[in-house]
């Protein structure tokens, strides 16, 4: 067939129009996409992200410190220059940790808002309400505040950060396994992913033969005496916990009523000594009671993939220390504290990378590329095929209010065969400067 040349030269011709209109526009500048596109949340001075945080009801105690640590992280970067000279805005709206009201409020930071990305939005019951949404919609959904599994694999624009439930599993199974061979072992984990995940990585390591009780609770019901009497009842030795911070301390306090003290094994995300001690006070002056809360955690065993708040030397610890200190000081330095700053660092070390005038697939572009280690103590593992976040963790001890290392880092993977062995690299020290 015979084709006229006229299509391919007018081709050329509005190709060069094309190339001198957006040359008159604008271009784009290294490591980012072009600053004459129009990208949600990025203007020339700000870049606009927002979060849901469970600042009232059954996760607020201790989480709700999060959102305001990393702010306050990112108020210091924003005096030391910001991203590329934009500043951090960082709105977190309340969700109660009710999964109805998170999808109400992502929607409105999304359409109302037009955030640029949604970052570390707190909760695995409330975030799967809406993972598919911010998917879909093609909006950065970084660091979320859940250690769930399904963040890996399955939502190219989501991506997890701290250890996942099934890693941290295997972790503390491992040394149940280890330290209380031929003990009755229950578990008391929360009914969803949260929980299902950490029972699944337990049920890896530890002998099916030695696990006499398994209990659930929901986080609408307080009323857990029944999942405690029936741990007694089966005769456990040792509970292993996958809890948010107020049904552990509801657990001790059960417990103590029942005259039930097993070991306490608990996941790391329910087990914060300042929060779980001033919880424990707090409930029993509820039941017209007194305890001492820092004595009630004494001795639970649980896990960290951050550096101990009692290691004053390390280099991570003083850094956000002093950012707490000037952006933060109304607020207990805690672990939830410290977890806020962390993933903040996180971020900006991600928004650094995606260039200096980002589009929104450049940020998940540059995480799938791999993130340095940072505050965390093992590796992450980022890349096209695995969203999932850091690789390891410590066995800690809470001993007088601190937790205390126990040991060296061990990192895993999620399969019922991947074994756990110890991490042979060291952690980075902070920069001086306190910016990525």
């Amino acid at each position: 067939m015979n084709r006229s040349h006229r299509t391919p030269v007018l081709a050329v011709a509005v190709v060069a129009v094309v190339a001198l209109v957006a040359a008159g526009c604008g271009s784009s500048s290294s490591g980012g996409g072009s600053s004459a596109v129009s990208i949600p949340g990025i203007t020339k001075t700000q870049i606009l992200i927002g979060s849901h945080q469970p600042l009232t009801g059954p996760a607020a105690p201790g989480y709700s410190e999060i959102a305001p640590a990393a702010n306050a992280y990112f108020q210091y970067v924003n005096a030391h220059g910001g991203i590329y000279g934009r500043k951090i805005k960082y709105t977190y709206l309340d969700d109660g940790y009710d999964p109805a009201k998170t999808a109400s409020v992502v929607r409105q930071l999304v359409l109302q808002d037009s955030v640029y990305s949604i970052f570390n939005g707190l909760g695995t019951p409330t975030h799967l309400a809406v993972v598919k949404y911010l998917n879909s919609s093609k909006v950065p959904d970084v660091f979320i505040a859940s250690g769930c599994d399904c963040w890996a694999t399955g939502y190219p624009y989501s991506f997890g950060w701290q250890l996942d439930y099934i890693r941290e599993g295997k972790i503390l199974g491992t040394y149940v396994k280890q330290h209380f061979a031929g003990k009755k072992i229950g578990f008391f984990y929360q009914n969803d992913e949260f929980g299902l995940d950490g029972v699944k990585g337990l049920s890896y390591e530890i002998p099916a033969s030695q696990i006499v009780s398994k209990q659930s609770y929901v986080p609408t019901n307080v009323n857990i005496g029944p999942a405690v009497a029936a741990l007694k009842a089966a005769g456990a030795q040792v509970v292993v916990s996958f809890a948010i911070p107020a049904f552990n301390a509801l657990f001790k306090l059960a417990s103590l009523k029942l005259s039930f003290n097993p070991t306490l094994v608990a996941s790391n995300v329910g087990t914060d000594p300042i929060t779980l001690a001033g919880l424990l006070q707090a409930f029993a002056k509820q039941g017209g009671a007194t305890v001492n809360g820092n004595a009630l955690t004494q001795g639970i065993i649980t896990d960290s993939y951050l550096p101990t708040l009692g290691d004053t030397g390390n280099s991570w610890i003083a850094l956000f220390k002093k950012v707490h200190d000037t952006y933060d000081a109304k607020a207990p330095f805690d672990g939830n504290v410290l977890y806020g700053m962390s993933v903040g660092y996180t971020f900006v070390q991600a928004m650094l990378k995606a260039g200096k005038n980002p589009t929104r697939a450049d940020l998940v572009k540059a995480i799938e590329g791999g993130l340095p280690q940072g505050p965390v103590v093992a590796p992450f593992d980022y890349s096209m095929t695995d969203h999932g976040g850091a690789q390891g963790a410590y066995i800690g001890v809470i001993k007088n209010g601190v937790l205390v290392q126990q040991g060296p880092v061990w990192v895993t993977d999620t399969t019922p065969s991947g074994a756990v062995t110890a991490f042979t690299g060291t952690q980075p020290a902070a920069p001086a400067s306190g910016m990525p």
